[in-house]
């Protein structure tokens, strides 16, 4: 999507089908894509060149975990979702008790619905 006005969404994601069913829902929710990344290197390398609006975020990446990327995110106050399909590091839940996980397969639209909903209440 071109729409300079639109929300920029980053992707966080390695495993490519989910990146791009992401992609296509943010893109039909009227959102514009930052991204899809596959490893925390790159989200925080996205991240320091523009702003976003909200992500959605994978928790096992190509690199490690999320952590470094979340991290960020929470710190400038940024909407996110995250989902995982291999379970989470076992210090997450203790680290960051009150964020929403989702188990996949996650329906790319309820992410998406996710991140409209905390947007619009900033």
């Amino acid at each position: 999507m071109s729409d300079a006005n639109a929300p920029p969404i980053l992707i966080v994601e390695d495993e490519p089908y989910i990146a791009l069913d992401l992609a296509m829902a943010v893109e039909d929710a009227a959102g514009r894509v930052v991204g899809p990344v596959g490893s925390a290197t790159e989200a925080l390398a996205l991240l320091a060149r523009g702003e976003v609006a909200g992500a959605i975020l994978d928790v096992n990446l190509r690199d490690g975990d999320v952590v470094p990327v979340l991290d960020v995110l929470l710190e400038r106050g940024i909407p996110l979702a995250i989902q995982t399909g291999a379970g989470l590091p076992s210090d997450f839940r203790q680290r960051y008790p009150a964020l929403t996980v989702h188990t996949k397969p996650t329906s790319p639209a309820s992410l998406i619905e996710e991140i409209a909903a905390l947007i619009g209440g900033q």
